[in-house]
């Protein structure tokens, strides 16, 4: 019996501004590249491989075009409740003034990211008061909800979501009208969301709140270039397109397919952060493919190498090769190289932690046929285990011990 690990406490290493989907919070997504982002550090070998497919189908079917973009004409509000308007210093709004900036957000109570984002409008509002910016911020919920929400605390200011929000306009839309003319419109199906709308009415800039700092400034300057974020923008949409291309060739086993549009995207890019990534990916696949040459022992030795030192990092890329062994692929010379890698880590992990990567080294020697190093992982399991999870450790170590004596 093999202890199964969550995905999810592998993926701790993910981005705290992850996107979370709009109707379902928790709901892993597939993380497009960024091309002003610098490049991420191995993440687990195949957390993009196995999830993404998953992922894709949370957020549903891509829409054909986008209604909504860079240089549209921004919709009319129509949002039903306004529960903050900035002590009195906001008035609602339908239709967008002449020469006036606002910025459109789109969140919701149960979103970790956009009550992350909130003290950064709050800033952002009041850098700009006085200045003919305006902070709209909308979910879909009750405002009952909402108010109850706005009496919590956030600790690290010690200040309650009321005190923090009062500083813009802060909004709720249970019909979902502004969600369907905005988040809808433009394909976007994570929050928290940003949309500005500029001087002229248009709208200038799609993204995550917490990246609103520059265009926002560049807007209300005068000085931003809209074509040239229109076709980043652009690029990036394409992208996921094909992310998501790849990522279901892979999920139904078309690895070479999936590989050689990798690297089609790979010599068409000029982004040195996506070629990263991308490369990434690439040898993932080769390796979940069983296509375990010279250069992906190579290019995951210099990754074991990278990761010295670090039990989660090489948990990480241990329990991935686990996966790749379960699902019929070869990890070749790696196997035993993690081992040899991960072992001497484990003791610098918490408490909790410790059992887990004793099992995932069991695991791998098992897949080794090492079961004499096996058995002494799982015994070590089992010794630094909680008791109710001892039991289930004891189960896999019964298991080896019984191949054991079985041959």
């Amino acid at each position: 019996m093999v202890i199964s690990l969550s995905l999810e406490w592998f993926a701790i290493t993910l981005s705290p501004f992850c996107t979370a989907t709009y109707d379902q919070c928790g709901s892993l997504l597939l993380e497009n590249t960024d091309f002003n982002m610098k490049p991420l550090f191995f993440r687990s070998l195949f957390l993009i491989t196995a999830t993404s497919l998953v992922a894709i189908l949370s957020m549903g079917p891509a829409s054909a075009e986008a209604k909504l973009g860079v240089g549209s004409k921004a919709p009319e509000l129509k949002v039903e409740h306004w529960l903050q308007d900035g002590k009195g210093f906001f008035k609602p709004v339908t239709a967008f003034e002449k020469d006036k900036v606002y910025v459109v957000e789109f969140w919701a109570t149960w979103c970790g990211p956009c009550v992350m984002s909130m003290p950064h409008l709050a800033e952002l509002q009041n850098q700009y008061r006085g200045e003919k910016v305006q902070i709209v911020s909308i979910s879909d919920e009750d405002p009952e909800e909402i108010k109850e929400f706005l009496k919590g605390e956030n600790p690290d200011l010690e200040k309650t979501f009321d005190e923090i929000t009062s500083a813009y306009s802060l909004t709720t839309d249970p019909d979902r009208s502004s969600h369907t003319d905005y988040m809808e419109a433009a394909n976007q199906n994570g929050i928290p969301t940003s949309f500005v709308v500029g001087k002229t009415g248009q709208i200038e800039w799609i993204g995550h709140p917490m990246d609103l700092e520059e265009p926002l400034e560049a807007v209300v300057k005068g000085t931003w270039d809209r074509d040239a974020f229109k076709a980043q923008y652009e690029a990036e949409h394409r992208l996921e397109e094909t992310l998501q291309e790849i990522s279901m060739l892979a999920g139904s086993g078309k690895f070479d397919e999936a590989i050689k549009l990798i690297e089609t995207e790979m010599a068409n890019t000029d982004s040195e952060a996506l070629k990263a990534n991308l490369k990434d990916f690439r040898y993932s696949l080769l390796l979940s493919s069983g296509k375990v040459g010279d250069d992906v022992i190579a290019y995951y030795r210099e990754q074991i190498g990278n990761m010295q030192g670090d039990p989660m990092q090489l948990g990480q890329f241990a329990y991935s090769l686990i996966g790749v062994v379960q699902q019929g692929g070869k990890a070749g010379p790696l196997v035993g190289e993690a081992v040899a890698a991960l072992a001497p880590t484990v003791e610098k992990a918490d408490a909790e932690t410790q059992p887990l990567l004793y099992n995932i080294l069991a695991q791998l020697a098992q897949i080794d046929k090492k079961l004499d190093q096996a058995i002494e992982f799982q015994t070590k399991a089992v010794e630094v285990s909680e008791e109710r999870q001892k039991k289930r450790m004891q189960l896999y170590l019964d298991e080896l011990q019984s191949e054991k004596e079985a041959k």
